[in-house]
């Protein structure tokens, strides 16, 4: 779990049980920590359908959670939203680019929601087919409409991927390979303590400099990989970087060798 760059969990699960398990007591802890600090903060949990589950979105609904989560596409989902799909079809084929439209309604499982909840969907015709996409979430329609809700706020979820790239392109969070879920979970967290320091490394060390927007491998590649003289004392670690070092003026001003 993320709030933009700052990492919040990293908790493995069994691939056997369904995606949503123990997010409402994982998610509770979170919030309860956040607003220990920031009483009054609102949050707005963004997940994909695999966490579009009743007990999860009455958690949020009765804690003052916001929430927009991806709903997967059913038969009555899709037709409720046919004569969209028809005038995206036909903008399509006139324009020959992908066409979209977007419907607001208000919606319910058959039996496993306790109320009806705000869908946007998403009617789209691309490279000659359908292409529906489903969200349910406690926004309001006063504060986003339908295109707004979808576009800017629900698919900039997509950014958290890119995250997770980082931990397991980058630091290798995805080395468990351990016998035991505790093994591997404590290399998540090893993994997970790596990104925090580079990631405060890139807020705070390299906020003015061309590295303020690097992925982890980048700083790994240009800081961290590289040869250095360490000289350890009682008082001090001292750090001598060669004269050379590409990225040396980021790292600050150095006198040249003599001579």
């Amino acid at each position: 779990m993320f709030c933009g760059r700052h990492l919040l969990a990293a908790k493995l699960r069994r691939a056997d049980i369904d995606a949503r398990a123990g997010s409402v007591e994982e998610v509770a802890r979170i919030v309860r920590q956040i607003r220990a600090r920031w009483q009054f903060v609102r949050i707005v949990l963004r997940a994909d359908s695999g966490f579009a589950r009743e007990t999860l979105m009455a958690w949020c609904e009765q804690n003052r959670v916001d929430y927009l989560f991806g709903l997967a596409r059913n038969a009555r989902l899709v037709a409720m939203i046919e004569e969209e799909l028809v005038a995206a079809k036909a903008a399509a084929e006139q324009t020959g680019r992908p066409a979209r439209r977007f419907k607001d309604f208000q919606w319910s499982t058959l039996d496993s929601w306790s109320q009806e909840r705000r869908v946007v969907a998403k009617a789209e015709w691309t490279q000659g087919e359908a292409n529906p996409r489903f969200v349910v979430t406690s926004l309001k329609r006063a504060e986003a409409e339908a295109r707004t809700l979808y576009e800017d706020i629900y698919c900039a979820r997509g950014d958290m991927e890119n995250r997770i790239k980082e931990c397991q392109l980058d630091l290798y969070a995805d080395r468990t390979s351990a016998a035991t879920m505790r093994a591997n979970q404590l290399r998540l967290w090893f993994a997970s303590m790596a990104y925090v320091l580079l990631c405060a490394l890139r807020r705070i060390g390299l906020a003015e400099t061309v590295f303020a927007d690097a992925t982890c491998g980048t700083i790994r590649l240009k800081f961290l990989k590289i040869g250095a003289l360490v000289r350890i004392s009682v008082r001090r670690i001292k750090i001598a970087m060669a004269f050379g070092l590409p990225s040396r003026r980021t790292l600050g001003p150095r006198r040249a060798p003599p001579g």
